[in-house]
């Protein structure tokens, strides 16, 4: 999961509901700084498996700085949107259907300038099926970020398994105490500051656990859709660390040329570029969105 470096709101960033056609969603909502060189256009982020919108809180300053609005959203189901408690609310197509709204949303406010789109690991994977489900005419261009072209690695798969066996059996608290158990028996596992702790224990009890189960199993049954992606004539951006658990690297790579995607990799980052290297990450995407060639872009 991704861990922002801070929980303050940036300058001219409003917490609200966005409200559409689906329902609302929590939004963090960062306006085009005043002495921006120009307002280029809005970014929707949607986050991915146990996320929310403060996975993207370190990237909204200095996208603002360069003059888009930035929103990024809690998912149905997720953190402060809430949601059902059914699993069938969370198919991948609801899900997409949700984003599909958003969008509409947007643009309905934002004066004709371009909407892009970005999904972070399993966000990537939602948002593809939006794009797919029709909804490609509203985009100005598409961002994959740290996700893959279908199911997850074997050793992320053992993992979301276990929270599918155990997550119907047990409350959300306990379910925290467990895995934090599992993580304290793991070398290498940085110790996590008191606020951070705090924050992604709330974030973890205030999300729906039928979102959970249910994402959990389209990261470990989604099928290949590069092709079908590809076919859609959308400026496309494949963006990832140096290193990623849930999909290898060379995965990423070729899935970029699959798509005839642009593709960057962020030096010393991970699943998680957008909190590991946010100015780094933030630079690409102000290139890519701009029209201009990307810091290590391959």
């Amino acid at each position: 999961m991704s861990r922002p470096t801070t929980l303050a709101l940036p300058e001219h960033t409003t917490s609200h509901r966005l409200d559409t056609s689906r329902g609302s969603f929590a939004v963090l909502d960062t306006a085009p700084a005043p002495d921006a060189p120009a307002q280029h256009g809005t970014a929707l982020l949607v986050p991915g498996f146990t996320g929310s919108k403060e996975d993207f809180l370190d990237l909204l300053a200095p996208l603002s700085a360069a003059g888009f609005r930035v929103v990024a959203v809690d998912g149905r189901g997720q953190h402060e949107s809430g949601g059902p408690r059914d699993e069938a609310a969370y198919a991948q197509r609801e899900l997409a259907a949700d984003v599909v709204a958003q969008g509409a949303a947007l643009a309905a406010r934002g004066d004709g300038r371009p909407l892009h789109l970005l999904g972070h690991s399993l966000g990537g994977q939602i948002v593809r099926a939006a794009v797919l489900a029709g909804g490609q005419e509203a985009w100005a261009s598409l961002t994959l970020m740290s996700s893959g072209p279908a199911e997850v690695a074997p050793e992320q798969q053992v993992r979301t398994q276990l929270l599918i066996d155990h997550l119907p059996t047990m409350d959300m608290e306990t379910a925290w105490q467990a895995m934090r158990a599992l993580d304290a028996d793991r070398e290498g596992v940085p110790a996590t500051p008191a606020w951070l702790d705090d924050f992604l224990h709330r974030r973890w009890v205030t999300t729906v656990p039928e979102q959970l189960i249910a994402t959990a199993r389209q990261l470990m049954a989604e099928p290949d859709r590069v092709a079908e992606l590809a076919a859609v004539a959308l400026p496309k951006l494949v963006l990832s660390g140096e290193v990623d658990y849930a999909w290898p690297i060379p995965l990423l790579d070729v899935m970029a040329e699959r798509l005839g995607a642009r593709r960057v990799v962020i030096k010393g980052a991970e699943h998680s570029p957008n909190a590991e290297r946010p100015a780094e990450t933030a630079s690409a995407l102000i290139a890519f969105w701009a029209g201009e060639g990307a810091p290590g872009e391959k």
